[in-house]
């Protein structure tokens, strides 16, 4: 889609991020963060030390975002990690597809061999479809790994691909 843009964000884009993030955490489906969590708390955690945050417009209005880090330390810091959210009501659009090969790119280009998704809620379909189509694979398997808010104790996977 060509009306993506996606941009570094900065701690004073906290405005347009938290109804990003906000409705994400709340939902208690897809990421590994408490639904009961602050706002201060949920900021804080997604422009961690270490991490790169990224801000997705669509058509100008802010649609998504996502980190990019180092998934490990020393021996194991040539393979990145990132996070994503869309706002609920952006789905649909590209939005997270964008955001992924962004984060390839952005990866590599930071010098990053490989990107690693470390707890992919077996139940987020829609993320699995779109990694698996970018070239993700499922490396590992960990059963009943995320407490979902509505499904209880589910399994999620471990994803790894060379970039």
């Amino acid at each position: 889609m060509t009306d993506i843009t996606i941009r570094a964000a900065e701690p004073g884009d906290a405005g347009a991020l938290w109804p990003i993030l906000e409705p994400v955490v709340r939902e208690g489906a897809s990421y590994p963060v408490d639904p009961a969590a602050s706002r201060g708390e949920v900021l804080a955690y997604w422009f961690a030390p270490g991490k790169r945050v990224f801000l997705a417009e669509l058509a100008g209005e802010p649609a998504g975002t996502y980190y990019l880090k180092a998934n490990s330390t020393g021996p194991g810091a040539h393979v990145a990690n990132a996070g994503y959210m869309v706002h609920p009501d952006m789905r649909g659009r590209g939005v997270g597809a964008a955001m992924t090969r962004d984060s390839f790119v952005r990866a590599q280009q930071l010098g990053f061999l490989a990107m690693q998704f470390n707890l992919v809620v077996a139940t987020n379909e829609s993320a699995l479809r779109l990694y698996r189509a970018l070239g993700m694979a499922e490396v590992g398997r960990l059963p009943r790994a995320f407490r979902h808010k509505d499904f209880g104790l589910v399994d999620a996977f471990v994803m790894y691909r060379l970039l």
